[in-house]
């Protein structure tokens, strides 16, 4: 799923980029309540999670705002506040879930997903292009019936093109989303990554599943 993170402290932004991004999940962090807002109604995300107390805009303020928006993005709340009357203005304030810090990964990683299945909008566990196939639980994939040896970074290489077939996923997508580098480094690092991935995919007599996209990034797709 692509999700709209609204945390000001960067540590705790950090700790849940890193967990639900391995869990497959797109994660965009605005450290603003009011830029995080025009963020959310600006983009198209599956679920949005908010810190209670931001910087210029609370959260169950962007939450209400959503809502008289006539936003009906699934949004789960974190804080710190966990009293049963927090609770209760956090579900009044238009949340649909509500976490109190600190908070265990998996318990996050679950809210998120019962909320994206809740919304319809839960990602798959197995993709397939052609007779491509990835399992993200298994972390196999398989080229027809042949195993094919994958790294780390080449298998969240993948599952993020696939993620978005037959769409095109910028260089910059990448490396946000596969390497968490936030700016340009200068390198040859997503075009490496991508020949050898090709390498292991696209080999000689196989249909070419992973395309270059001149001036705009890379695809996953059928011919």
């Amino acid at each position: 799923m692509r999700l709209l993170l609204l945390e000001d402290d960067a540590e705790t932004a950090a700790f849940v980029v890193e967990g639900l991004s391995l869990r497959g999940h797109a994660v965009e962090t605005v450290m603003d309540g009011q830029a995080g807002l025009s963020t959310a109604l600006a983009g198209v995300f599956d679920v949005m999670i908010i810190d209670r107390m931001l910087p210029s805009l609370d959260g169950l303020s962007v939450a209400r705002a959503l809502r008289d928006a006539g936003s009906e993005m699934p949004i789960l709340i974190l804080t710190a506040l966990g009293s049963v009357e927090d609770r209760v203005a956090g579900l009044e304030g238009g949340a649909d879930d509500y976490l109190v810090k600190p908070f265990s990964m998996s318990e996050l990683i679950a809210r998120v997903d019962a909320l994206g299945r809740r919304s319809g909008s839960a990602s798959p566990t197995r993709l397939a292009i052609a007779d491509l196939t990835l399992d993200r639980l298994t972390r196999e994939v398989r080229r027809g019936r042949e195993l094919v040896d994958l790294q780390h970074r080449e298998f969240q290489l993948l599952e993020a093109l696939m993620l978005q077939t037959p769409n095109v996923v910028t260089r910059t997508m990448l490396l946000e989303g596969v390497w968490k580098i936030r700016f340009d480094p200068g390198t040859s690092l997503v075009e490496s990554h991508v020949s050898r991935l090709r390498a292991k995919i696209d080999r000689a007599g196989s249909p070419m599943l992973i395309h270059t996209v001149r001036g705009e990034g890379y695809a996953a797709r059928t011919p």
